[in-house]
């Protein structure tokens, strides 16, 4: 089936979520899932490289705090090669000052920064307009 439109089907779309929050990866999941995405996870920098690496997700949403390899690390590494192309949203629960954000944020492959807690329409809105796919018409009544 061909789609004449510039849009493409969130479920064409995989986004890989690393949180090493359980709760935080299982309610960001939720609302990515949603909006019918496909979903992979990782619970640390080096499960998220590895991922990024064999899935080759079309999105990364990536916690800066995590286990065995900072979040810095990893944006470092997933610069490299195959993955470079990947875009990144940066999730964060800490209080970033300005130049920090500003650092991260010119960071070749980061697209934005969402602080926690996540709000799902900011998110969605989002992980729609860098995927260029459209949210699903919700029927009346849902």
């Amino acid at each position: 089936m061909e789609h004449t439109a510039a849009f493409s089907m969130p479920a064409d779309k995989l986004v890989l979520i690393v949180d090493d929050d359980e709760s935080v990866r299982d309610l960001i999941e939720f609302i990515v899932k949603k909006e019918g995405f496909r979903i992979e996870k990782a619970a640390d920098g080096e499960e998220a490289l590895n991922k990024a690496r064999t899935v080759n997700p079309d999105l990364i949403l990536l916690d800066l705090m995590l286990p065995k390899f900072g979040g810095f690390e990893i944006l470092r590494e997933l610069q490299s090669d195959e993955t470079s192309t990947i875009p990144i949203v940066i999730i964060t629960g800490r209080y970033t000052d300005r130049s920090t954000s500003d650092m991260i944020k010119q960071e070749p492959n980061v697209r934005d920064f969402i602080e926690k807690p996540v709000k799902p329409q900011v998110l969605t809105a989002l992980i729609h307009k860098l995927l260029h796919t459209q949210q699903a018409m919700r029927k009346p009544g849902h």
